[in-house]
């Protein structure tokens, strides 16, 4: 997955000289892995044309299930580098979830134009910050769902992969009051880079601020005061394009937000893999952690059997897991 390839990334700096001798830091075994391909041969999807300014310069994309009643769940879903929204909803199995319970969706979709692998600026100053780029054309989308399809608003979810799941962390962030829960997929925690440099450094899961300044930046990036958005956080134990301890920077991030501790609530096994919860004084479950062990990087998947979605593919990884079916789940989407 490119999360961000230095060599074609537009991350501000139009230097090539720069942009090679970051790519020949990634390695040749790492570049490798950045070879991406499509399987959007099931686009289901629709344009949504109008939605208000558009800073960010983003496309969007809908999917609306028949007969979807007033008052529905709508999920965003944010794809990975290399990859169209089509590709993601035909890997993850979104659009089925949505036939099954009854929800609106809504992919933002990244333009060349932007960002030469697709990948959305997760990291840019002028694409992480609330009010303004891919965010605020992000939040434009968001509105205009609401307002086409009577969507409740206290049930607006997002999500996303790699880059993507980047982006979830900045949404998540800049504008917490719009979203009652998260799911972040090899993704990075908010705040933690604002240069190529640093975000390179980040994926390696090298030089990250104190758990304590990121969650101060979380609380920094908007005026609210709560309750925030629930989350849900899936790693593959070995991903070697954006390291497994940015989940641990995600959850302490998070789990300082939520005022939890260190120490999880409950732990479990779920289809052979670890699935950890931190819950508040009530029981309600606020973030929970899955560890896929051994996988590299992207969405896990079940594609076969019962509570399978989705289709393997680049980047979308066969483990015999669904995290769409167990997002779903953790948001309560199946109670629909």
């Amino acid at each position: 997955m490119n999360l961000m390839d230095p060599n074609t990334y537009m991350g501000g700096s139009n230097n090539q000289n720069d942009h090679l001798e970051n790519l020949n830091e990634l390695g040749t075994n790492q570049r490798a892995l950045y070879m991406g391909g499509s399987n959007s041969q099931n686009d289901r999807l629709v344009d949504l044309n109008e939605f208000g300014s558009n800073p960010g310069a983003l496309n969007a994309k809908i999917y609306i299930p028949e007969d979807l009643p007033t008052g529905a769940p709508l999920v965003v879903v944010l794809h990975g580098s290399d990859q169209t929204a089509a590709d993601y909803d035909v890997g993850a199995g979104w659009s089925d979830i949505a036939d099954l319970y009854g929800v609106a969706l809504l992919f933002p979709e990244q333009q060349r134009v932007n960002n030469l692998t697709l990948s959305f600026n997760w990291f840019e100053p002028d694409d992480c910050h609330r009010g303004a780029g891919e965010p605020l054309s992000i939040l434009h989308m968001v509105e205009q769902v609401v307002s086409d399809h009577g969507i409740d608003r206290q049930r607006i979810f997002i999500t996303g992969l790699s880059a993507g799941g980047a982006m979830t962390s900045v949404m998540l962030a800049t504008y917490p009051e719009i979203f009652a829960g998260g799911a972040i997929i090899a993704g990075l925690p908010y705040g933690g880079a604002d240069t190529l440099p640093e975000a390179l450094l980040r994926m390696k899961g090298l030089g990250y601020p104190t758990a304590q300044q990121l969650e101060t930046r979380l609380r920094d990036a908007s005026m609210h005061e709560g309750p925030w958005p629930t989350l849900s956080v899936w790693h593959g134990s070995g991903d070697r394009t954006v390291n497994a301890s940015n989940a641990n920077a995600i959850l302490g991030q998070w789990r300082g937000i939520h005022d939890l501790e260190k120490k999880p609530s409950s732990t479990n096994i779920v289809n052979g893999y670890p699935r950890r919860v931190w819950s508040d004084a009530e029981g309600r479950e606020l973030i929970e952690e899955y560890s896929i062990t051994g996988m590299g990087h992207g969405t896990p998947l079940k594609t076969y059997g019962k509570n399978s979605y989705g289709s393997r593919g680049d980047y979308m990884l066969e483990v015999n897991i669904s995290s769409t079916h167990h997002i779903a789940d953790f948001w309560g989407l199946s109670a629909t």
